[in-house]
């Protein structure tokens, strides 16, 4: 049987070309009708490259795809798939972790130093010509030290946005499903008595109908006046609309997001505002990080019609 791989999404192209020495590989976004795409090659396809991004991997597409084996996933998050059906065809699930944790935690921490210290409104500053017109009009930012960091989600990324946040003399607490033994963070299961006690929220959890909508009116308000939410985890975690009201009527100080409910749709509210800093879900998008994902996914392919164990299973 030939061995296609049905690619959602593209990834680098030294890695596309990798794949296709080994794959008879089906681009479904250069496909003028996918839908006819994957009808005609239904029963060829072996293994799913996805992004969460990408279409979801769903039942319905499982279910057209008779001898589907393996699906691939180019990033952490697999919220995007349906794994109760993969796991019940037996159709394995790989993803990356650890790999872009470094970026990611990156990128967090510059959201924070952004929108704490008003960096891009200071550029603006500075491009626009007003510094020379009156050097002592930009407005004052806040201090990271001494403030305190509140992270809901203590995993791998949350972690390293920990240490990162303690270098910059930071105190930690989290919210989570449940207490870590390994970490000197005091820890809440209140997530509205958590974000009362913190200056910077912090989203580092995973998306999916477990945290839809877990940031809504009541813990913003619990954050208060002076508080900022930074999202580098899924747009679905935060009430998008309760997040709007609150910076419009001054609930919350700021917001630093780099994910949204619709991406890449951005609500017009949030485009106009100052103390809002909008990044282009791009937390893992580094050449290096982007490389050593892409070769995960190959690895993972490979090893799984060699018949050697996945490197990185989710099922």
């Amino acid at each position: 049987m030939t061995r296609s791989l049905l690619a959602m999404a593209p990834i680098l192209p030294q890695q596309m070309e990798e794949l296709e020495q080994h794959f008879s590989v089906i681009k479904l976004w250069k496909e003028t009708d996918p839908e006819d795409t994957l009808h005609a090659r239904s029963k060829e396809v072996r293994a799913i490259l996805s992004t969460y991004n990408g279409p979801k991997i769903s039942k319905r597409l499982m279910g057209a795809l008779p001898n589907l084996e393996i699906v691939c996933q180019y990033g952490v998050g697999v919220n995007n798939i349906d794994l109760a059906e993969a796991e019940r065809r037996n159709i394995a699930v790989t993803y990356t972790p650890d790999v872009l944790t470094d970026d990611v935690a990156d990128t967090a921490m510059g959201l924070v130093l952004a929108v704490m210290r008003r960096l891009c409104e200071a550029d603006m500053f500075v491009r626009v010509g007003q510094w020379t017109q009156n050097s002592s009009a930009f407005p004052l930012g806040s201090s990271l030290t001494r403030k305190t960091m509140g992270i809901v989600g203590l995993g791998r990324i949350g972690r390293a946005i920990a240490r990162r946040a303690e270098a910059f003399g930071m105190d930690i607490i989290y919210f989570g499903r449940k207490k870590k033994n390994d970490v000197p963070y005091t820890y809440f299961d209140d997530l509205a008595e958590m974000a009362a006690k913190c200056d910077v929220l912090m989203l580092s959890c995973v998306g999916g109908e477990e945290t839809n909508q877990l940031i809504n009116a009541e813990i913003l308000n619990a954050l208060g006046a002076k508080g900022v939410l930074i999202n580098i985890a899924r747009g679905s975690v935060v009430d998008e609309a309760a997040l709007i009201e609150a910076l419009v009527t001054k609930q919350i100080a700021a917001a630093g997001l780099d994910v949204y409910a619709k991406e890449p749709y951005v609500p017009e509210e949030l485009l106009k505002m100052d103390n809002v800093v909008l990044l282009p879900h791009i937390a893992s998008a580094t050449s290096e990080t982007r490389a050593v994902m892409g070769e995960l996914v190959i690895e993972n392919l490979l090893a799984h019609f060699d018949g050697r164990a996945l490197i990185s299973p989710v099922l």
